[in-house]
């Protein structure tokens, strides 16, 4: 979170919010070319003074928080942000989350800037633990553990931390947004305020703050195309607490009616992401699919032979939520399998 001369900024990550994947996150690839958070400060972190430790949440986790001894009673305030991160939404990221509360300037040096009220990156969240220019330290710690819940998430094939999480990224529309050039994934410089992965955080704070309902909300700096309705904080309390973990699966036996050549079907496409059709016939037949839009109108994809044998096409669906597909018979045996694996 980033302060202004004129304006309050809650700037997540200023220097790079990206981490690098530990055991119980989600496998997200290379994030080469990306600085981590923190990892290249044991200085910063082992130079202060800190009390704290790990403390039990409500539902059987743990969160790991640290009060700089520069505040009183740093060991009640631990207990304190403790009993606050249990309260959160939350799935077992939280388990993995190390927390530090530092006064203003103590977050400066491990942030790596003067304009930083927080930040977070490599599974470690950093807050000032004061009210700043009108802005509750609560606030900026709730932002801040949104990226948190995103970086473990699985937004795939893109990276949640940068994107948002599986169903409010599909609900929002983030996919058509940036191939649009109307929403900037990880962009934390000039396009900040269009980057979806601050557009999550923010709506998550939201979701917090006003138990979903999305009234009575600030809304200082992340585009206003990102503001959040019940419908959007819905789909990440979802995503919190049930999180997308792949696509599905379905195989559809049937056959092609007599005297027909072709056979049509609709498949929902509830979220953004990769689909993947394969039909395969008795014998290894030529039946073929193809994948139109979902008023048949217009050919998204067409089949190619696939190694293990059969038919088979991949499609980024970006938007619809459902499409048709179409397999023509290309053998004398009537019947067919087609496997269908939607995000």
């Amino acid at each position: 979170m980033k302060k202004t001369t004129t304006h309050l900024i809650w700037l997540a990550a200023l220097v790079a919010v990206l981490f690098a994947p530990t055991a119980g996150a989600a496998p997200f690839g290379s994030l080469a070319g990306k600085t981590t958070l923190l990892d290249s400060a044991p200085r910063q972190l082992a130079a202060a003074s800190w009390s704290g430790g790990t403390y039990p949440a409500p539902e059987g986790e743990h969160v790991t928080i640290y009060v700089s001894t520069s505040y009183p009673e740093a060991e009640s305030l631990a207990q304190h942000w403790a009993d606050f991160f249990g309260s959160l939404p939350h799935g077992k990221e939280l388990s993995a989350a190390k927390v530090y509360i530092a006064p203003l300037d103590q977050v400066a040096e491990m942030c790596f800037t003067t304009e930083a009220l927080g930040c977070y990156g490599g599974q470690t969240l950093v807050v000032v633990g004061e009210t700043t220019d009108g802005i509750s330290p609560s606030s900026i710690a709730t932002h801040e553990y949104g990226h948190h819940i995103a970086a473990n998430r699985s937004n795939a094939p893109w990276l949640a931390i940068d994107w948002g999480t599986k169903r409010w990224a599909s609900q929002a529309g983030i996919c058509s947004r940036a191939t649009a050039g109307m929403a900037y994934p990880g962009d934390e410089g000039g396009n900040y305020s269009l980057n979806p992965g601050e557009g999550f955080a923010e709506s998550y704070r939201v979701l917090v703050e006003t138990n979903g309902t999305a009234v009575g909300y600030d809304w200082p700096i992340v585009d206003p195309s990102f503001r959040p309705t019940p419908l959007s904080l819905a789909a990440i309390r979802e995503d919190v607490l049930h999180p997308w973990v792949g696509p599905t699966t379905k195989t559809i036996q049937t056959k092609f009616l007599r005297g027909s050549r072709t056979w049509t079907t609709q498949v929902a496409t509830p979220f953004d992401g990769d689909l993947r059709l394969r039909v395969t016939a008795p014998g290894g037949g030529a039946d073929d699919v193809t994948l139109l839009s979902s008023d048949g109108r217009t050919v998204l994809a067409t089949g190619s032979w696939a190694s293990t044998g059969g038919k088979s096409l991949e499609y980024r669906v970006c938007g619809a939520r459902s499409l048709r597909v179409r397999v023509t018979r290309g053998v004398a045996a009537a019947r067919f399998k087609l496997q269908v694996q939607a995000p």
